[in-house]
């Protein structure tokens, strides 16, 4: 596999053209990922040349984009002080192509630290060049050699005399030429914006080369890892918030120390000042050996921990064919189970020993923390009672309430709940169950909390355990009763009477989920083309034809409050245009009580209503 006379050119082992559409096309995102390749390469041989000589020299890194080089302008070239490569070194690295035992035997790099597949990753170079050009310097004394590698399959390595290699330091020299359609990925700034974005927390010096000549440094501290602040408590945690609110743009509202020694994996986790929108990635920036590997952390982190951002850097772990993302294996599922432990305790933390700051948190991820609960029972026991819940005597935590009532009442949807809170006792309150995650929570409660029942109440019950009106009143309530449902037949509902506070509450419209459903068919066959309300009309006559099925099970009913003085004035009136049409305007008061959109036709009643008794009150007759 070696030619150390000449340069005859040999096939690769491999389709050239074919691993290069297929680099290309289905293992890396894109073609600039040919520069954090070669940074992983010079990454990897400085790290064997430390270990071989047992000094932890930083070693360095120094690029020359496409027009910094001036006796060779169109050329872009990449140097490192890494170990460098003999001639059957080179042979063995670049003519068999992901042979990583190989690459592991001829480089020492069978400890996991050593993350770089060199074949493969300069063959990424091909993305954006038609030629490369290999050459280095071994540190154990071999002679120079080239490698040179064409996009037709072909290769030629030579050892190179020392005139040809004067001022060839011991390391590794890459030389692309590349393609006019590709040449913005090598110029300056790009190559600059790249190679901080990639290797900016290398543990090597990374250098790019400028027009004037000077030069730019890509790296920066890697604040995330607590060996790289400041030795200051105070300036440490200063410079880790500055480093948090660069990331998320925003303030954080407090850093999690994330560690998993197993791994080796460090970093950080930001909670967000703000809820993220629904089904938004797990997102923040993943490092593997201090080398970005991506900013999708969804298989790192857990499915619920969507209120954190997080930096982090991993040694353990181990990287698919493109190094973008992680292999799904036993050390992957253990290092995302202890970080959901570290995100867990800290809540618990703040819950126990930090109730302000909990409220604050809490107050802004509500939502995600309920998304947890359901899921996690540990995190449920310690959580679900700081969370807060709308109730029909107002806002409270769940733990206010248990201290008020052991016995849990809550209504399914938010329509019950609309219909029923304003005349609830206020010593059995009722939970609105109808939001995101709430019933799920509520339902657990018993499993979750000593001593605790829990009771979902339908709005029929609640109406019944209103109190009917005195029975010196029955005979006007009983026919009022009568005269209101014969008005209100029309529309699907009748009338009962009962005695209930706050007396400034003239009526109730009630209806249970199948009444809701039958109301919500009407309205959209009274506006759906002939044969769809024609479909719908049949629902209907099933659903009402059904055995057993009693005639109120899909009928409202308006719930008249005998302690409204208005109820009671009504009970007496004796026009009955006046009392049909002061009838539906309570109906139509209640249904908009409720937040009950009103359908065509209570807007048809609404509207007649209203102008027959502005003619009855100013004495028009028509």
């Amino acid at each position: 596999m070696q030619d150390t006379e000449g340069s005859n050119a040999r096939p690769f082992q491999v389709d050239l053209g074919g691993v290069v559409d297929l680099l290309g096309r289905h293992i890396y995102s894109g073609a600039h990922v040919y520069l954090r390749e070669l940074l992983q390469n010079g990454r990897d041989a400085i790290a064997a040349r430390a270990k071989v000589s047992g000094q932890q020299a930083r070693g360095s890194i120094e690029i020359f984009p496409v027009g910094t080089i001036p006796d060779s302008p169109e050329e872009f070239v990449f140097r490192d002080s890494g170990q460098g490569l003999s001639a059957a070194e080179a042979g063995e690295l670049l003519a068999t192509v992901g042979r990583s035992s190989k690459r592991d035997d001829v480089l020492n790099l069978r400890d996991e630290d050593y993350l770089g597949q060199f074949g493969i990753g300069l063959l990424s170079c091909f993305m954006v060049s038609d030629r490369i050009v290999v050459r280095s310097r071994s540190v154990h004394g071999h002679p120079p050699v080239e490698w040179a590698g064409a996009a037709d399959g072909t290769f030629s390595i030579r050892e190179l005399p020392e005139d040809e290699a004067a001022g060839l330091a011991i390391g590794t020299e890459v030389r692309l030429s590349p393609r006019p359609d590709d040449a913005a990925l090598l110029a300056p700034e790009k190559v600059l914006r790249l190679a901080r974005r990639f290797g900016r927390y290398l543990p090597v010096e990374v250098r790019v080369r400028r027009t004037d000549d000077a030069w730019d440094t890509a790296n920066e501290l890697a604040l995330f890892l607590p060996q790289e602040r400041p030795a200051d408590e105070r300036s440490a945690a200063a410079a880790l918030e500055e480093f948090g609110e660069e990331l998320i743009q925003h303030r954080p509202l407090e850093t999690i120390e994330l560690s998993v020694p197993a791994t080796g994996t460090q970093g950080v986790a930001y909670v967000l000042p703000y809820a993220p929108p629904p089904g938004a990635r797990r997102s923040g920036e993943l490092y593997l050996g201090r080398m970005l590997l991506g900013e999708d952390l969804s298989e790192l982190l857990p499915e619920w921990a969507h209120f954190v951002r997080c930096v982090i850097n991993t040694e353990g772990l181990h990287p698919t064919a493109s190094r973008e993302q992680l292999v799904a294996d036993e050390a992957l599922e253990y290092t995302r189970e202890e970080i959901g432990k570290a995100l867990r305790r800290w809540i618990v933390q703040q819950a126990t020993t930090r109730p302000a700051r909990f409220e604050r948190f809490v107050a802004v991820h509500d939502l995600g923390l309920k998304s947890m609960a359901v899921h996690d029972d540990d995190l449920a026991a310690a959580v679900l009672p700081w969370l807060t819940v709308e109730t029909s005597v107002g806002r409270m935590t769940v733990h206010d309430y248990l201290e008020q009532s052991r016995h849990v009442r809550y209504v399914e949807t938010v329509d019950e709940f609309r219909q029923i809170a304003a005349v609830v006792p206020t010593e059995h309150p009722v939970i609105n169950g109808g939001y995101t995650y709430e019933s799920d929570l509520l339902r657990r409660l018993p499993l979750l909390v000593e001593d605790v029942t829990v009771e979902q109440v339908q709005v029929g019950s609640i109406l019944d355990e209103l109190a009917p009106p005195p029975m010196d009143d029955r005979s006007s309530t009983s026919a009022l009763e009568r005269r209101a449902s014969a008005v209100l037949a029309e529309l699907g509902c009748e009338a009962v009477v009962r005695s209930f506070r706050p007396g400034d509450v003239s009526a109730l419209h009630v209806a249970d989920a199948a009444a809701i459903r039958r109301i919500e068919r009407t309205e959209v066959r009274d506006s759906a083309p002939g044969v769809w309300a024609d479909v719908l009309g049949g629902v209907d006559a099933i659903t009402a034809g059904k055995p057993g099925l009693a005639s109120r099970g899909t009928t409202a009913r308006l719930c008249l409050n005998w302690q409204n003085t208005m109820i009671r004035q009504l009970s007496n009136v004796d026009d009955q245009v006046v009392f049909d049409r002061s009838v539906r305007l309570v109906y139509v008061q209640a249904l908009l009580a409720g937040h009950r959109p009103l359908s065509k036709t209570d807007r048809t009643v609404l509207t007649t209503a209203m102008s027959d008794l502005i003619q009855l009150s100013v004495g028009v007759t028509g």
